[in-house]
């Protein structure tokens, strides 16, 4: 039972940290290094805990973590490079793509993309009809509103590291039951 406590604990906090790194995106487009930092620790943590807790096999072999991160590493440096995607948003992808491993990176990759497609919708309404009287001023509607097309995506990445934890198994029932 304290095992499967470290468990959730472990998934709660880089849940809740991935939320404060979307918030802040949506506040300035800002994504501290901090965030990804601590979302690759607590996957290291919660590794080591599960592996000398004899529960490795909760995650993948942590090379196919390795891959994953690597993949989506290299894929978001590219964007980067390229001005589709800012640094921050290619750490963050990069680090929650360490936690989904390469069993979950489709659905990480797929969920992060469409989410990023309706925030981007969402993005060109606000900059057509400017529906928002007085936004938070430096904020991403403010700005977005004032003719910037910018998208948060740290919001993206966010909605698509929590929708692959439960379609990769992590919070189901035969995994959560087996650590009683």
């Amino acid at each position: 039972m304290i095992l499967l406590s470290f468990y959730i604990f472990f998934f709660v906090l880089v849940i809740a940290i991935g939320a404060m790194a979307a918030y802040s995106d949506v506040r300035g487009l800002v994504i501290a290094n901090w965030y990804s930092g601590a979302v690759i620790g607590l996957f290291f943590a919660c590794y080591i805990v599960m592996y000398v807790s004899g529960r490795a096999d909760v995650f993948a072999p942590i090379w196919l973590h390795f891959l994953a991160s690597f993949i989506v590493f290299i894929v978001t440096l590219l964007m980067f490079l390229g001005g589709g995607l800012g640094a921050a948003d290619s750490k963050l992808g990069s680090a929650f793509a360490l936690w989904t491993g390469m069993g979950g990176l489709f659905s990480f990759l797929f969920y992060m993309a469409l989410i990023g497609g309706l925030v981007g919708l969402f993005a060109l309404f606000v900059q057509k009809k400017k529906p928002f009287k007085s936004p938070v001023e430096g904020g991403w509607i403010a700005r977005v509103q004032a003719g910037e097309s910018k998208v948060p995506y740290g919001v993206a990445i966010f909605g698509g590291a929590v929708i692959s934890f439960f379609t990769s198994g992590y919070f189901s029932p035969v995994v959560l039951t087996s650590f009683l």
